[in-house]
C-alpha cells in the first residue's frame, strides 16, 4: 500500500466538505478519482498535497505518517500534483521551469546550464518525447506542456502523480501517447489518481475507482467489475445516461447556408442547416470543425466562399457584423476565452448585448437584475449573489452564465465549441438538456464535440470533417462511434469500402 487516507474529514467556516472520506493507492497501479465538481476531489487532494489541514482523519504515505503535512513535505515524499491548468512559466525556457527554485549551482553560485539541460534530454528520452530544453514555454503545444508537468515531477522522484483531467486539450493521438507514458511509469512502481469526467478514458487507463458525492465516499472497487452507466449513476446519485435521449422534432426553412468556405484551416465547405436543427461538428484534433465554427462567427476571414443567413448573405466578416446577424459563439477553452474573471456573474451575462447595442450609454442596474433573474430561472443557474465574480462558480453553471450571455443578445443560430468540455456529468446532462430546449424553442444549434456520444445524444446531423474538409454528413439514425471513427481517420475510401 502506497496511500492510505483514513477517515477524513474538512469543513470551511462550519460547512462540512469531507465528511469520512477513505482512499487507498496501491503501488503501480491508476486509481480514478472519480466525482461530480463539488464531490470533494480538489479538497481531498489539497489535503493530501499540504495545500488544507484536515479536522480529522489520518494519511500515510509509503509507512509515514504525513497527516496534516506542509507543501514541501508532500513533494519531499514525493507526492505530485499535475494541475488541470498547468503550473508552468511560458516566457521561461523548458529546463528553467524543470529547475525553477531547485537550480544547480557550482560552489560560486553559477548556474549549471549545461548538466540542467543534459538531464533534461535524460527524462525526456526516458519519457519518448523530443522536447527541446532551451525552447519557451509559450511555443509548445499543449501536449508537450502537459508532458512538461510529468518531466518535473518524474525528475524530481514523484512515487505519486495526481493528474486533474490531463487529456482535456490533447488530440487523440497525444492521449495514446500520455497513457502509455503512464502504463510505461506504472511498470516503474509509479502510481497514479487520475482526476477525469471522461468514461471512456477512465476505463482505458484505471485500475480501481472510488467515487466521490456530496463529500461522502460512495463506493470503491476495480474498474473490470463495474460500467461506465454504474459509475455515473453512483457519482450523479440517480442514472443520467437516458434521462435526455434524442428526439426527433419538425425543423423550419434553411436559415444558415454555407457556400464553398475556404481558409488556411479548412476548404470546401458546403452545409444547409434549418431552424431548430442541432448539427454537430465533429474530427479529430486539428480537422477544422473549430475553425469553420470561428469563421461563422467572423473570427476567422475566408479566403473563398460565402455565408447566408436567412437568405441574406452576410457580406463583410467580422464578429459584431455576425452578432448583428444573430449568431452567438461560445467558444472552447472556456477559462481562457470566456471568462471575464474581474468582472461579477451578472457583468459576465449582459456584456455581449451591450457590445452589440453600442447606442445605449447607460446600463439599467433594475433592467439587468429582471434579466438575470430571468435567465436564472429559465437555464438553473446556480449561483448566491449575482454581485458575485464569475469564478465563484462552479464551470457547469459559469457555461451556463455563457448560454445565457448569447441569448441575451436574442441570438437565432448558436455555435457552441466543445460546450460540455472540464465539466462534470451532471452538469453535462444539464447542459444537453439545455441545448435540447433550445432546439424546441427553434434556435438553430452547431456544436463541435470530440465525444461521440455526446453527438449521438443530441445531433439531427453530424458532419464528420477530415484534414479540413467534410469527409461525411450523417443522419441522427446513422451517427455511431465506429461510422464516425472510420471517417474521422480517413478509413473510409473512396468507393464506400471500409
Amino acid at each position: 500500500m502506497l496511500l492510505l487516507m483514513k477517515d477524513i474529514c474538512k469543513s470551511f467556516v462550519g460547512v462540512p466538505v469531507l465528511k469520512g472520506v477513505d482512499l487507498e493507492v496501491e503501488r503501480g497501479e491508476v486509481h480514478a478519482l472519480l466525482g461530480e465538481n463539488g464531490a470533494g476531489k480538489s479538497t481531498l487532494m489539497n489535503i493530501l498535497t499540504g495545500v488544507h489541514r484536515c479536522n480529522e482523519g489520518k494519511v500515510v504515505f509509503d509507512g509515514e505518517d504525513i497527516t496534516n503535512c506542509s507543501i514541501s513535505k508532500s513533494e519531499s515524499v514525493g507526492i505530485a500534483f499535475v494541475h488541470q491548468e498547468l503550473n508552468l512559466f511560458n516566457d521561461l525556457r523548458v529546463y528553467e521551469n524543470i529547475f525553477f527554485n531547485k537550480e544547480l549551482t557550482n560552489k560560486l553560485g553559477t548556474l549549471k546550464k549545461h548538466e540542467m539541460i543534459e538531464k533534461c534530454n535524460e527524462v525526456f528520452k526516458k519519457l519518448g518525447v523530443d522536447i527541446d530544453p532551451t525552447a519557451t514555454v509559450d511555443s509548445l503545444c499543449a501536449s508537450d506542456k502537459q508532458t512538461l508537468e510529468i518531466a518535473k515531477a518524474i525528475f524530481f522522484e514523484a512515487h505519486l502523480l495526481i493528474l486533474d483531467e490531463p487529456t482535456t486539450a490533447l488530440s487523440n493521438e497525444e492521449i495514446d501517447h500520455l497513457f502509455q507514458m503512464i502504463e510505461d511509469l506504472k511498470k516503474e512502481g509509479r502510481s497514479f489518481v487520475f482526476i477525469s469526467h471522461k468514461m471512456p478514458e477512465i476505463f482505458r487507463i484505471a485500475d480501481r475507482y472510488t467515487i466521490l458525492r456530496n463529500g461522502e465516499m460512495i463506493e470503491s472497487g476495480f474498474i473490470s467489475s463495474t460500467t461506465p452507466q454504474q459509475v455515473t449513476a453512483k457519482m450523479v446519485g440517480s442514472s443520467l445516461a437516458n434521462s435526455f435521449d434524442y428526439e426527433k422534432r419538425p425543423l423550419g426553412n434553411t436559415v444558415l447556408k454555407i457556400d464553398n468556405l475556404s481558409s488556411k484551416a479548412f476548404e470546401d465547405v458546403f452545409l444547409d442547416v434549418k431552424k431548430g436543427e442541432i448539427v454537430a461538428f465533429t474530427g479529430l484534433q486539428g480537422s477544422g470543425a473549430s475553425e469553420v465554427l470561428q469563421c461563422i462567427f467572423g473570427e476567422i476571414t475566408p479566403s473563398e466562399g460565402c455565408i447566408y443567413i436567412k437568405g441574406q448573405k452576410t457580406g463583410k466578416n467580422s464578429i459584431h457584423n455576425s452578432m448583428k446577424h444573430g449568431v452567438g459563439f461560445l467558444p472552447s477553452n472556456r477559462k481562457e476565452n470566456s471568462v471575464l474573471p474581474d468582472m461579477s456573474i451578472i457583468e459576465n451575462m449582459y456584456v455581449s448585448e451591450h457590445s452589440l447595442s453600442s447606442q445605449k450609454f447607460n446600463i439599467s442596474p433594475k433592467q439587468e437584475k429582471t434579466r438575470y433573474d430571468t435567465m436564472k430561472k429559465n437555464l438553473g443557474i446556480k449561483a448566491n449573489d449575482e454581485k458575485d465574480l464569475v469564478v465563484s462558480l462552479s464551470g457547469g453553471n459559469q457555461q451556463k452564465v455563457f448560454f445565457a450571455r448569447w441569448l441575451n443578445t436574442d441570438a437565432d443560430i448558436l455555435l457552441f465549441d466543445n460546450p460540455t468540455q472540464g465539466i462534470d456529468v451532471g452538469a453535462k446532462a444539464e447542459i444537453y438538456k439545455l441545448i435540447l430546449h433550445l432546439a424546441y424553442q427553434g434556435k438553430t444549434i452547431i456544436f463541435n464535440s470530440l465525444e461521440i456520444p455526446e453527438v449521438m445524444r443530441l445531433a439531427d446531423r453530424c458532419v464528420v470533417f477530415y484534414s479540413g474538409r467534410i469527409a461525411a454528413i450523417l443522419n441522427h439514425d446513422d451517427i455511431t462511434e465506429h461510422q464516425v471513427m472510420m471517417y474521422a481517420t480517413n478509413a473510409v475510401l473512396n468507393n464506400g469500402e471500409k
